[in-house]
């Protein structure tokens, strides 16, 4: 199964990931440089696959939205990836990718600056995901287990925008996803 379930995932990417979203790269290009940056950084293989696939539930949109390039309204893309990848993954990934909105969301409430600093097209997603966090929601996010995970995985997410970045393969990232796939037993 896990074989099979790695091919769906990069022949997602393979079919999907030139889409651009609002951003200046590609779907696949945003998430080569999010995974390069965790791996540099020395973060676990749990990290990189979550950095690498943080964003695959906007390839599952595609075929959902009548303008995936321009959303009107949140899909939320966090819980279309979360929930399709824990067929095959552990908390490890899935749950940073899950919480990685509600992680800008918190940074924004949190971190003078950070709101200023984001993107045009994360700007207009966090208005489109509610907006910065309030007290209460600060609070209840630092609480959840894998939320530091998650910051950490945000902090990629927004570097990992590089326009004409140098990346490696998507293919070269297939072993490390089989592997926490075979951890898992799936």
């Amino acid at each position: 199964m896990s074989s099979a379930a790695i091919d769906m995932i990069l022949d997602a990417f393979a079919r999907h990931g030139d889409r651009h979203y609002g951003e200046r790269v590609s779907q696949t290009a945003h998430a080569l440089q999010c995974a390069e940056l965790a791996a540099r950084e020395g973060a676990g293989d749990a990290m990189v696959a979550a950095s690498l696939l943080h964003d695959y539930g906007h390839l599952l949109e595609v075929d959902r939205q009548a303008d995936p390039d321009n959303p009107s309204t949140d899909e939320m893309h966090e819980m279309l990836a979360a929930d399709a990848l824990a067929a095959v993954f552990g908390p490890e990934v899935v749950q940073p990718i899950a919480l990685h909105v509600a992680a800008k969301q918190y940074l924004c409430a949190t971190e003078p600056g950070y709101l200023e600093g984001l993107s045009a097209a994360s700007a207009h997603s966090l208005a489109l995901q509610g907006g910065p966090f309030d007290a209460t929601q600060v609070r209840q996010f630092e609480a959840m287990p894998f939320s530091a995970e998650a910051v950490r995985l945000r902090r990629y997410d927004d570097l990992g925008k590089v326009e004409g970045g140098e990346t490696t393969r998507l293919s070269d990232y297939r072993d490390l996803l089989l592997g926490l796939a075979s951890r898992q037993g799936r």
